[in-house]
């Protein structure tokens, strides 16, 4: 059997659903990839394509379970915890202690259950169908098998770049087609009806620094050591920076023969070569690849070829064809997988937002922290005020967001948390009526939406961690697509979980630069590394690739998919594409803007592609 070109499952009820619902997922996968696993009953369970060792299915009696992803437990040991079940109540209790990104799928008494992973790594959609509900791991099956049409108000959500806020962030495209959130589980019952409910809850905070640094440790070495075969070529990311050097060093010791890649930018000052560089010197036996910026493809290479359309807009156009360059480097020096350092920025250190409650619980110790971040930040003392003495639930905030997503950012210095998040804003060519879809989103999950985890800075932090696991699911579908997959260790559930233990303002001392990782990775990765306190860009070629493909961005601008949806103004958007060095915001929106572009231009040149829309 010839293995699948783009890996997929579904999840069926075990009760008589429509038979046209079967031969419509059959069509979504090439005729030799399909595969079907039957509940107990006889009556398909999980279907869809996949790979061998991406889907092991173990039974005992009644009960079914199966994971998907990259998972600790063996074939024996998958059966053994099917073995402890006596029905979908105990699913994660025989699944305790088990590492990874994958998803939980299972079958028992005539019921069915699919979750993702916490860290929003892993995927899970449901949709209505024929005779019940169908779940599956990628929006865009359901969507070709409903026959669903485009929901503009998610695909505006998407122009707020990373302001978009619980819950609204990463959800589905379509309409009919609903996003599980992070953290729960989809139940189907035989009757056709489905519920959700809450499998994973935040651990409790409080550990000490030095029991903190040693959870995180033990969570990543595992992590890491579950994508390394000794003696392997494993290919790893290494740009000098604290997360992706603890990665290779934790691969090193796994026993991996590492290839590592360091993409040197041009920026006058740039430190990121010189930090790889010596930590690549405290790792014997391992091929250092260095890759100049003027080397590789420009910033936006690529912008006008078509590709089949992902579940969302990419978060790495900009780089797509650059990392398609160096995975065929790596590649070709034997490598099977690539290894990442994303997640670490959003799961080690929280947000700042965590002084607000450290000052109503140590006031001497909170305002010491508020004076640090103040002197780091630069924040104005009458904003700072403000965001100490900030009151108000979640659903107020998100409701009083709903009436300001059309102002202007505030110039000069950053800003402080003052709400419950970066405030949702939508960029000057966004169109009324996409305001006006976002507002109403905005609204309704005010008044409907499920509460945040936590106070302030807890809820800012899961979020921004569950944010990162989203993107770490695009790391992985890009690479693999390049034929190198990318895994980001730091998104796996075990490791946020062990960020999470740690008390926060000690894990986010405005003194120190990622002081919880600096203490687990102590006396593995160089000291050098781990005292760095400074970080890198890519600026100047992120302005030279806007630069030298103007003339794409401009067509864009002639025939924008986004204008003749009625969510961004034809004239604010041409002055935006062809003159970005006048933007009075980040460049942020700009990428979410032309990700969301290049995702409608690759759903119309693939209109019925194999597990996409119709």
């Amino acid at each position: 059997m010839s293995s699948p070109p783009d890996p997929w499952f579904a999840v069926l009820p075990d009760c008589d659903i429509h038979p046209d619902v079967l031969r419509r997922l059959r069509r979504c996968a090439p005729a030799d990839a399909f595969r079907v696993v039957a509940h107990r009953s006889g009556r398909p369970w999980l279907v869809g394509a996949w790979s061998p060792g991406e889907v092991t299915v173990a039974s005992a009696g009644e009960v079914r379970l199966a994971v998907a992803g990259t998972c600790s437990l063996t074939a024996g040991e998958l059966a053994a915890a099917a073995g402890r079940m006596s029905g979908l109540a105990q699913v994660e209790t025989a699944l305790a202690g088990a590492c990874g990104s994958f998803h939980v799928i299972a079958s028992a008494d005539g019921h069915a259950y699919a979750r993702g992973s916490s860290s929003g790594a892993r995927r899970i959609y449901r949709a209505a169908v024929e005779g019940g509900t169908v779940c599956a791991d990628r929006a865009r099956v359901l969507a070709r098998l409903t026959g669903a049409a485009l929901d503009p108000g998610q695909l505006a959500v998407r122009l707020l770049g990373p302001t978009a806020p619980y819950p609204l962030a990463g959800g589905a495209l379509w309409r009919g087609v609903h996003a599980v959130l992070p953290g729960d589980a989809a139940h189907l019952a035989p009757d056709g009806r489905w519920r959700t409910e809450r499998w994973w809850r935040a651990p409790e905070e409080g550990l000490p620094p030095a029991e903190a640094a040693v959870g995180l440790r033990q969570a990543l070495r595992a992590a890491v050591a579950l994508r390394v075969t000794p003696g392997e070529v494993v290919a790893a990311d290494l740009s000098g920076g604290m997360d992706s050097t603890a990665v290779c060093f934790l691969a090193a010791e796994a026993g991996a023969r590492l290839v590592t890649a360091t993409l040197h930018w041009a920026a006058a000052g740039n430190q990121d070569r010189a930090y790889a560089a010596h930590a690549a010197e405290h790792l014997p036996g391992a091929e250092q690849l260095v890759f100049p910026s003027a080397l590789l493809p420009a910033h936006f290479t690529g912008l006008d070829e078509r590709r089949p359309p992902a579940d969302e807009p990419s978060v790495g156009l900009r780089g797509a064809a650059q990392q398609r360059c160096v995975a065929e480097a790596l590649r070709s020096r034997g490598a099977r997988l690539r290894l990442s350092g994303h997640g670490g920025d959003h799961v080690v250190r929280p947000p700042d937002a965590y002084v607000h409650r450290l000052v109503r619980r140590s006031p001497v110790t909170g305002l010491r922290h508020v004076a640090g971040l103040r002197a780091r930040h630069r924040w104005p003392p009458g904003a700072t005020v403000r965001m100490l003495l900030a009151g108000g639930s979640y659903g107020f905030w998100l409701a009083d967001s709903a009436g300001r997503l059309r102002e202007e950012p505030p110039g000069g210095a950053v800003r402080p948390p003052e709400g419950w998040g970066p405030p949702p804003r939508l960029p000057a060519w966004a169109s009324g009526q996409a305001a006006g879809l976002v507002g109403e989103l905005l609204r309704a999950a005010a008044r409907d939406g499920p509460p945040p985890a936590g106070g302030r800075g807890r809820h800012a932090w899961i979020h921004r961690a569950q944010e990162a696991g989203r993107s770490a699911g695009h790391l992985l579908a890009g690479g693999a697509a390049a034929g190198l997959p990318v895994h980001s260790p730091f998104c796996d559930d075990a490791v946020v979980d062990a960020c999470l233990r740690a008390r926060p303002h000690e894990a986010a001392a405005p003194w120190a630069y990622k002081p919880l990782l600096a203490a687990a990775m102590d006396g593995l990765v160089p000291a050098r590394v781990l005292r760095r306190t400074t970080k890198d860009h890519c600026g100047d070629e992120w302005q030279e690739g806007l630069r030298r493909h103007r003339r794409t961005l401009a067509a864009w601008a002639d025939d924008s998919r986004l204008v003749a949806a009625g969510l961004a103004d034809e004239e604010p958007l041409r002055r935006a594409l062809l003159s970005p060095g006048l933007l009075t915001g980040g460049a942020a929106e700009l990428e979410a803007t032309l990700g969301a572009e290049a995702w409608l231009r690759d759903l119309a040149a693939h209109p019925a592609d194999e597990g996409g829309p119709r």
